[in-house]
């Protein structure tokens, strides 16, 4: 490895990845009219909540834009909206200031919609394995007790299962307009399992099944399509990884040949672009949908055209 690369590693990662992910730019102060009211925590919770609420709920994205569900915290007029709320939905695991909020701002009639519960969670990364430094293997084959991957939202199978979670919350809350809110969960659902077989498809026979990322978002995307995640950092986009962690994951690119680095168009990608410079790579973006971007709102896309986005990014990278 040249002086020039661990140089460069140690400069990248001493620079913090800037965060901006997760988030919803609508987010309101308070609730207007006599529709159901629904608070959501982030980007897909509100898009998903959106789908299935139709004209009959109106639906407030609580963290905005530029904001990490992991470090964010209500303030006084969040957790009003939470409080008034005749539903509150969150993904789970990645909000971690749910529980306490959810217990300052009681409701006994508030319904609680945890969207990933039911689904079977994978283990998430240990931040650093400072004595193997071994080619990274499958995200799903690496394990840490306390700290499961919550981005279950990047898979449009599991997608489904949270949409259901949602139209069932919204039916118990508003029963008066449950078959519309069935009417409106089975157009979603029908547009995911297109998606899902887009991805099938187009995922069928690449050339290589391992790309690169520079957060671990992707696990249950890739375990779903039958490819191998390589994350530079772990599951929180303010993870840095080590020097050696970098030199591994270099030598595992060239070995595979990957010539495309991933990261997330919220995030400095300042680590990808140290990692694709020293094996004669390029870098691209997989969106890990946590927040729309002003560029996103800008070309009309939602959680499907993004999806789409990041397919045909994968297509491209798995097969060059």
């Amino acid at each position: 490895m040249n002086a020039w690369f661990k140089t460069t590693v140690v400069l990248a990662i001493s620079s913090s990845l800037l965060l901006a992910g997760c988030g919803n730019s609508d987010s309101q102060t308070s609730f207007s009219g006599k529709k159901l009211k629904v608070a959501a925590s982030f980007y897909p919770m509100v898009e998903f909540t959106r789908q299935v609420a139709g004209e009959h709920a109106e639906v407030i994205g609580l963290i905005p834009s530029g904001v990490e569900p992991h470090d964010w915290e209500p303030s006084a007029k969040e957790m009003k909206l939470i409080k008034e709320a005749d539903v509150f939905v969150y993904n789970g695991i990645v909000e971690g200031w749910v529980e306490a909020s959810l217990k300052s701002a009681a409701n006994d009639k508030r319904i609680v919609v945890e969207a990933s519960k039911g689904i079977d969670l994978l283990e998430g990364l240990p931040e650093e394995e400072e004595a193997d430094h071994k080619a990274p293997a499958k995200e799903e084959e690496h394990h840490h007790d306390d700290d499961h991957d919550p981005h279950v939202w990047l898979n449009p199978v599991l997608a489904q299962k949270e949409v259901a979670s949602i139209q069932a919350a919204l039916e118990k809350a508003d029963p008066t307009h449950k078959d519309d809110y069935k009417k409106n969960a089975d157009a979603y659902i029908a547009k995911l399992k297109d998606l899902d077989q887009a991805f099938k498809t187009d995922l069928k026979s690449p050339k290589r099944k391992e790309f690169v990322t520079q957060h671990a978002a992707f696990a249950y995307l890739a375990k779903e399509y039958g490819l191998t995640q390589v994350p530079i950092a772990g599951l929180s986009p303010e993870q840095e990884p080590s020097p050696d962690k970098m030199v591994d994951i270099v030598k595992f690119a060239k070995e595979k040949q990957v010539k495309t680095i991933f990261f997330e168009t919220l995030v400095d990608p300042k680590v990808a672009a140290t990692v694709a410079k020293e094996i004669g790579a390029k870098t691209d973006v997989l969106n890990p949908l946590e927040g729309l971007t002003d560029e996103d709102k800008k070309n009309k896309l939602d959680y499907i055209g993004v999806m789409k986005n990041n397919l045909a990014a994968l297509k491209k990278a798995l097969n060059e």
